[in-house]
């Protein structure tokens, strides 16, 4: 694991004071007011000034930061800019360089998967992409946790498979939803988990879920279960519970489903089900706000 701030301080840093540094010598500084100009020890210039210390030849070509060092040093020199003026520029030129730009891809040379995340990010930004969707993964491995740590939750699997979903919070497609890829199986009476969550996996709770949100529901997770009027019953004591019509295409009935459904503001899950049809097993869907949370409220069924 690197951070990008181990990038800009072991990369990026030593390149550019190390230009810097020459720079200013090149200005006539003495390695004395090199060293005040930047904040460092006669040593340390000693070592730019002698090629001791390593350059990024990415940053070096990088004409932004060719004409930074150039500008910084030139107003060092002249007496324009103070070191503090020197370092809020700089900093400036890390910042613009860390939103998908030099530092953010130095990152990605350093933690490739970063790259396979497949999303734009920021990783300064705490409402980017990446975390996000990072969020929405833990949240689905949590859910499975719950449900495959708990005793009897194979025998609420629907013979086509469960799965534990959770949409990201502009979700409008399928691959805005992780899920388990492939589908959870009663093996032997033990739950087994296919592989690791991932988005755009999961065509049928994903289908449910978005339609309920178009409808006006807030859930964002979903664990879908074996139907049985007994469990719809058990959940209906504590929930807003909705049939919908299996013999329709699945996004129009659950969003008629739910839009003419009352209670949902309050509720801490919606459940939703159909009782099957020719070749439709029948099944419960239960939302809730994150794919964690409705695990929980299927665990309370075992």
């Amino acid at each position: 694991m690197k951070f990008i701030e181990e990038v800009v301080v072991d990369e990026f840093l030593p390149t550019v004071r190390s230009m810097l540094a020459e720079d200013l010598r090149e200005r006539g500084f003495t390695q004395r007011e090199v060293a005040d100009a930047l904040g460092i020890s006669q040593s340390a210039v000693s070592k730019y000034a002698h090629g001791d210390v390593a350059r990024h030849d990415r940053v070096v070509a990088d004409e932004r930061v060719r004409e930074l060092v150039e500008r910084v040093g030139e107003g060092l020199a002249a007496g324009d800019t103070t070191p503090v003026a020197a370092l809020v520029e700089i900093e400036v030129l890390i910042r613009r360089l860390e939103e998908g730009d030099l530092l953010a891809d130095l990152h990605e040379e350093a933690m490739p998967a970063l790259a396979d995340a497949d999303v734009e990010f920021s990783v300064h930004d705490p409402d980017s992409g990446l975390r996000e969707r990072e969020r929405v993964l833990s949240s689905v491995r949590r859910g499975l946790r719950t449900l495959t740590n708990a005793s009897g939750f194979a025998r609420l699997i629907p013979n086509v498979g469960a799965n534990v979903a959770e949409c990201l919070d502009d979700a409008r497609t399928i691959d805005d939803v992780a899920a388990v890829p492939g589908r959870l199986v009663d093996v032997k009476g033990q739950a087994m988990v296919p592989g690791e969550p991932e988005f755009g996996v999961s065509e049928h709770v994903a289908t449910v879920l978005l339609a309920a949100r178009e409808a006006g529901a807030t859930a964002r997770g979903a664990v879908n279960v074996r139907y049985a009027p007994e469990t719809v019953a058990a959940l209906a004591e504590s929930y807003p519970t909705v049939e919908f019509d299996p013999e329709r295409p699945t996004r129009e009935a659950v969003a008629d489903a739910v839009g003419g459904a009352d209670g949902l503001d309050d509720a801490d899950a919606l459940v939703l089900y159909q009782t099957g049809a020719v070749g439709v097993e029948p099944i419960a869907y239960v939302l809730a706000p994150t794919a964690a949370d409705a695990a929980r409220v299927v665990r309370g069924l075992i």
